[in-house]
Parts: structure tokens; sequence; C-alpha cells
């Protein structure tokens, strides 16, 4: 019975965020930061890998208090790295994406609750139909304090009793952050039909309604 309790308020509080996402409209704007938010007090940054940074871009343009998104690679060994250099998985880099968030509206620990129901974590190495290191699911910190909750957060989600297998998704050390090609950024936005297209044959989706019970 403490287990199932312990389960309940873990879907209560991932699936929150998302309640509140569904009410907020995109505008169809093309969603990189000014100068003026990139050093405005209230702003503060995350970075998750989930896969496609296509997606994972798209995925929190919708999240009340995100303020801007770039998709870009992080935690290789070669500087400005190439998406193709990326996609070789020689050169240790992963897909991910760098959010923005206005700190008086959300919070690093409710970005994580949405993060979580954005991915597989208990895929290895990969992300849906994204096979490879450079697609593994991360959660990079910036500092202490994100480590600690990124630490809480994951824990309460392996412990949760929802899944049989582990939870894979790693927590790591941000590193320098190289933003990925202009054509990359927004591509959901600049392309939403090779987007959809792309979405629904990769099956992502799906396996997210198989893990937490409703698609992105």
């Amino acid at each position: 019975m403490r287990r199932f309790f312990k389960y309940q308020c873990l879907l209560i509080m991932l699936f929150s965020v998302f309640i509140l996402a569904a009410c907020q409209q995109t505008d169809g704007s093309v969603r990189a930061p000014t100068a003026a938010q990139m050093t405005d007090e209230k702003l503060d940054v995350a970075i998750f890998a989930g896969g496609c940074f296509w997606c994972t871009e798209s995925d929190f343009d919708k999240v009340p208090g995100v303020v801007a998104t770039i998709s870009g690679y992080i935690g290789g060994t070669v500087v400005n790295p190439t998406y193709k250099q990326v996609v070789s998985g020689k050169t240790g880099h992963v897909e991910a994406v760098q959010i923005y968030f206005d700190t008086t509206q959300t919070s690093f620990a409710e970005l994580l609750a949405a993060y979580w129901l954005t991915i597989d974590p208990l895929a290895h190495n990969r992300q849906f139909c994204d096979i490879g290191p450079q697609y593994r699911a991360v959660v990079f910190y910036r500092d202490a304090e994100q480590k600690k909750l990124a630490e809480a957060s994951k824990k309460v989600l392996a412990s949760s009793g929802k899944f049989t297998q582990p939870v894979t998704t790693e927590i790591l050390a941000a590193t320098e952050f190289y933003p990925a090609e202009e054509y990359h950024q927004n591509y959901y936005l600049k392309n939403p039909l090779q987007y959809a297209s792309y979405r629904n044959n990769c099956g992502r989706d799906e396996r997210l309604m198989e893990l937490w019970g409703r698609k992105h």
C-alpha cells in the first residue's frame, strides 16, 4: 500500500507540469534567447539530453516558464563539433537542449518532473529509434543544487515501484555546450511535416504512452 501511494504521488507530481502545459499555446515564433534574456537575473539554465534534440526542444517549448531553447552538443572532446561528427558517435558528445527558464514561473525541480515524461528512462545508449551513446538520456547539472535535485528526482522515480527495470538516465556535470547548426534550431516549427513524420515513425509517442500512460 505504501509503494502504491508513493507511485500515485509521483505521477501526480509529474503530470501536474503537463496539465499546465496543455493550457499554453505555441505562437510559432523562433525561440532563441535574446542578449537581454541571457543576462536577466530571473533566468536560469537547464540542460537535458533526451534523444533527438528536435523532439526535446519541441517538448520543452510547451512547458510554462520556459522562455528559450537551444539545440546543441555537450559532453564530448571535440571543439565546435558538427552534426556529422556527433552522429558518428566518435566525439563523445550527446544531442541536448539548453533551456532558459524564468525562475519566477517555474523551477529546475519542475523541469525535471517534465523531463522524465519526455524520455524512456529505461533505455541504455539510445532513445526510441535513435541508437548510440550520442542519443542517450542525460541530465547535465550546472551547480551543486541542480545535482542534488537531479539525483533526488531520479531516486524517487527509481524507488517508486513503477518500473521493474533500472533507471539508466545519467546525471553528469555540464561541460561546454555547443549550439547545433541553425537548421536544427526550432526544426519542428520550420519543418512541421518532416518533423511530424520523423516523430511518428520513430515511435516516440507510442513508447511514451507505454511508459507513462500518455503521449506528449
